[in-house]
């Protein structure tokens, strides 16, 4: 009976279940993807990259179960511009968002085409959360439209500069907390990095049966400058401290201490990440990167000097010296990536965009500053292409800032926006990465050399406020 009832079945019938099974597979065999992307966090932070008195010890164990990059850079020194680079794959020579500002975010598509829509046309469920990466000043839904199918969090950088705000966004749909703010505006019952790590984890659970992308934007261990108390008693009592007080990122009676704490709790949310991924049994077919937007902030009492936030780096936020811009990089791989190994190849956040797209075959982005680094993960060295140079600029209140980066010698130039007067300096980062001597009298040959390729780099940009 079986056998008769089979040769009534057609053979497109079998061909059609045959490609609907290859399909289902194909799906499953794509790698699921997080970004973990911490806020002012210092190349010096974490004890991976020699930090000795806070404890990371589930950032160390990602770093040792995957690679660790020593020369990678942020996009800029400042939160807007550095993920506007990461998001596009463009330096600032060459993006739209070149320095913080209100009303400030991404133009709509098909312009500034963001990571996340591309990983969306090739089946990827994408989501942000934490602190918008597609702006400074977005507005509701905005993310949504640029590539990310679910977003929750802050829509402004300045709207994140406390824990404890009195509303954020689900997408379009707008969530007040009530119980924060108040008499004391910088306090309240709902801290924003547990809503943060609540909604990752689900998500993870939510879509565990299909590929994602998950950009985790923490806030962390951005000003102002607060921690639960669990986090802060391990390092209570153990530092001399100078009390801040401040109108606009609250007081802080133990800055140095609550900084510590603040970076163990960025490190629990690590853990905690991992720990879903395991238990969801996504471990070994999943991508983690983590890395920092820029170099550590002094804002809201802290001290970056104190535990040597920038490493071994001169500059720190708001400087495109090393310290501003050279961030940690890490990526855990299982099966691709070997465990443990350390690459000084050197990398930028416009390079993210062009890796990830040629990890899930999709398109090659249009434009790209970057390269992928697939064959840098894949211990492919001598395939991985390397870059000519490195550039970046910002526009400060009083200052216009640029640097490039060729090989191991780096150019600075300041500009006066109110005069008009440019200076140069220049270093040779192998013997000075401190950036402490200034060579440009004695290497006028190689100054001129990276003017010339500065000039190269920098492209017009659309809006006024960004000239200088």
């Amino acid at each position: 009976m079986t056998a008769k009832l089979c040769t009534h079945i057609p053979i497109s019938f079998f061909l059609i279940l045959l490609l609907n099974c290859n399909t289902v597979n194909q799906e499953k065999e794509k790698p699921n993807i997080i970004y973990i992307l911490a806020d002012d966090l210092g190349y010096g932070d974490l004890g991976c990259y020699g930090q000795e008195i806070i404890k990371t010890p589930n950032i160390d164990e990602l770093a040792a179960q995957g690679i660790r990059f020593t020369n990678h850079y942020a996009g800029s020194t400042v939160c807007a511009p550095s993920r506007g680079a990461l998001m596009t794959g463009l330096h600032t020579g060459h993006a739209y968002i070149r320095m913080n500002g209100k009303g400030l975010e991404l133009r709509s598509n098909p312009q500034d085409i963001t990571v996340g829509k591309y990983l969306q046309d090739v089946g990827y469920h994408t989501a942000m959360i934490g602190k918008a990466s597609t702006g400074c000043d977005t507005s509701p839904g905005q993310a949504n439209d640029k590539g990310f199918d679910y977003f929750f969090g802050y829509l402004g950088h300045g709207q994140a500069h406390t824990y404890f705000p009195k509303f954020m966004h689900k997408n379009k749909e707008k969530i007040n907390y009530p119980e924060n703010g108040g008499e004391e505006p910088w306090r309240g019952r709902t801290y924003s990095p547990d809503l943060f790590i609540e909604e990752a984890l689900g998500y993870m659970e939510d879509k565990k049966d299909e590929p994602f992308f998950l950009m985790y934007a923490s806030p962390l261990p951005h000003a102002q400058v607060w921690a639960p108390e669990e986090f802060e008693k391990q390092y209570k009592g153990r530092f001399e401290e100078d009390p801040y007080t401040g109108n606009h990122y609250g007081t802080s009676p133990r800055p140095n201490t609550t900084t510590a704490a603040m970076v163990s709790r960025l490190d629990w949310e690590v853990g905690k990440i991992m720990k879903q991924l395991e238990k969801l049994g996504l471990a070994e077919n999943t991508i983690v990167m983590f890395s920092s937007d820029n170099g550590p902030h002094q804002e809201g009492g802290r001290k970056p000097n104190f535990f040597k936030s920038s490493g071994p780096f001169r500059g720190i936020k708001r400087d495109l010296y090393e310290g501003g811009i050279r961030v940690p990089f890490i990526v855990k791989w299982p099966g691709v990536v070997k465990a443990g190994r350390t690459s000084d190849h050197m990398s930028a956040f416009w390079d993210i965009l062009p890796t990830l797209t040629d990890i899930v075959d999709g398109e090659n982005p249009k434009n790209s500053d970057g390269f992928s680094l697939l064959p840098s993960l894949k211990g492919s060295g001598a395939q991985q292409k390397a870059h000519k140079y490195l550039y970046w600029e910002f526009k400060g209140i009083d200052k216009g800032k640029r640097a490039l980066r060729k090989g191991n010698w780096k150019l600075h130039q300041f500009t006066n926006i109110k005069s008009g007067e440019v200076r140069y300096e220049l270093y040779n980062l192998a013997d000075d990465p401190a950036e402490s001597n200034n060579l440009l009298k004695k290497e006028k040959g190689k100054a001129d050399e990276l003017k010339a390729l500065m000039s190269k780099a920098y492209s017009e940009p659309e809006l006024e406020i960004f000239k200088f």
